[in-house]
């Protein structure tokens, strides 16, 4: 298989204004990367694991994408309100919640250990 060069390149520019455009329209999306970004910087702090910290916002990051698109989808399919749209987003929205919790749970686990060492060792804990 030959690589199209001039094909992916212009994958990768369709892409990129996706997330552009993304980025400008979605304020849950901005929310979620400044999370993503203080969940980073803590684990940097704490010398932790980043790596599952960063699947997990990726996985968030990913899935609000998918979200943005499943409305988009519905509001030019059906305009009008309609039950079964409503079902839709509210589906794709409960998919960005789901991993959001995750997210959240994965932090517990990987950031939350280091995170009670340090702040025992202010405290004076043994």
């Amino acid at each position: 298989m030959v690589l199209d060069r001039a094909r992916l390149g212009r994958s990768f520019a369709v892409a990129g204004a996706g997330l552009a455009r993304a980025w400008a329209t979605q304020p849950n999306l901005r929310i979620e990367v400044v999370i993503g970004l203080l969940a980073l910087g803590l684990a940097a702090w704490l010398e932790a694991p980043a790596a599952p910290i960063l699947l997990a916002c990726a996985l968030v990051l990913a899935l609000e994408l998918m979200n943005s698109a499943v409305e988009a989808v519905v509001d030019l399919a059906s305009p009008q309100l309609h039950p079964l749209a409503g079902t839709a987003k509210d589906l794709a929205a409960a998919a960005v919640l789901t991993a959001s919790i995750g997210a959240v749970v994965v932090g517990l686990v990987v950031l939350g250990p280091p995170l009670l060492t340090r702040v025992g060792a202010w405290l004076g804990a043994p």
